[in-house]
């Protein structure tokens, strides 16, 4: 056992360990200054994330909780705000600087994404799923998305249309359509998740598809896709004839 960790495992006993009772070269922010952040183990991490921990216990001990209650990175990143507060030592500040944190790391893969079709075209149902990919994933509700596109099929922008339950969706026409006569698209794409992780499309989902693209045709927006997502897998209806 290191000297960290029998630190830590007194800590746990008489309450009285804080971060500061550790060399001054094994702090997390001391060791983040001096060599970087892949030095730093996940708790490492959080603890910068928490800032501090509550009276009588160490931040890294909560951050060592939080490991412990979602068992790894992927199952924390999905984490309600309300999961996440009812932890010991968390609580909703804290939760929601962990929740931020991801929000961050999420966006900085998007954009990056949306940088790499900026002005390329989207050609292939892979072009849409790497647009929206990091936004959907781990999400736990249906979420429809709409890429609107240019005469050229360049991206203008990606609205979120609705939000729904745990396995259902409620999208209409009028709020769809809205977004791409304001964008002044020339077509669009639509995009969603099955949070079940099998994106075999039910007969709603084929059946809202061919009632938005007679939509689209009346006012002159042309429907190339619509495709759903799993975490691992999608589906194009255009590829499998349903469009």
């Amino acid at each position: 056992m290191s000297s960290k960790e029998r630190k830590l495992e007194k800590g746990r006993k008489n309450k009285t360990f804080t971060i500061h009772d550790l060399p001054l070269s094994e702090r997390p922010r001391e060791r983040f200054l001096q060599h970087g952040p892949e030095a730093l183990s996940l708790q490492e991490i959080l603890t910068l994330i928490l800032g501090r921990g509550v009276s009588g216990e160490s931040v890294m001990i909560t951050a060592q909780r939080i490991l412990s209650e979602f068992g790894n990175l992927k199952n924390l990143a999905s984490a309600s705000i309300e999961e996440l507060s009812k932890i010991k030592g968390v609580g909703l500040a804290k939760a929601t600087q962990i929740k931020a944190a991801f929000e961050l790391g999420r966006r900085k893969d998007e954009n990056r994404y949306y940088e790499l079709y900026d002005r390329r075209p989207i050609k292939i149902p892979e072009d849409s799923v790497n647009l929206v990919k990091n936004k959907l994933k781990g999400k736990k509700k249906e979420y429809f998305l709409l890429l609107l596109l240019s005469t050229r099929n360049q991206l203008i922008n990606v609205a979120e249309v609705s939000k729904g339950s745990l396995d259902s969706n409620i999208v209409h026409p009028r709020e769809v359509f809205k977004e791409a006569i304001s964008a002044s698209a020339a077509s669009c794409v639509f995009v969603h998740n099955h949070p079940s992780g099998d994106p075999t499309p039910s007969q709603d989902d084929i059946q809202l598809t061919k009632r938005l693209k007679e939509v689209g045709e009346i006012i002159g927006i042309d429907v190339l896709d619509h495709i759903i997502v799993a975490d691992t897998d999608f589906v194009s209806l255009k590829e499998r004839g349903l469009l």
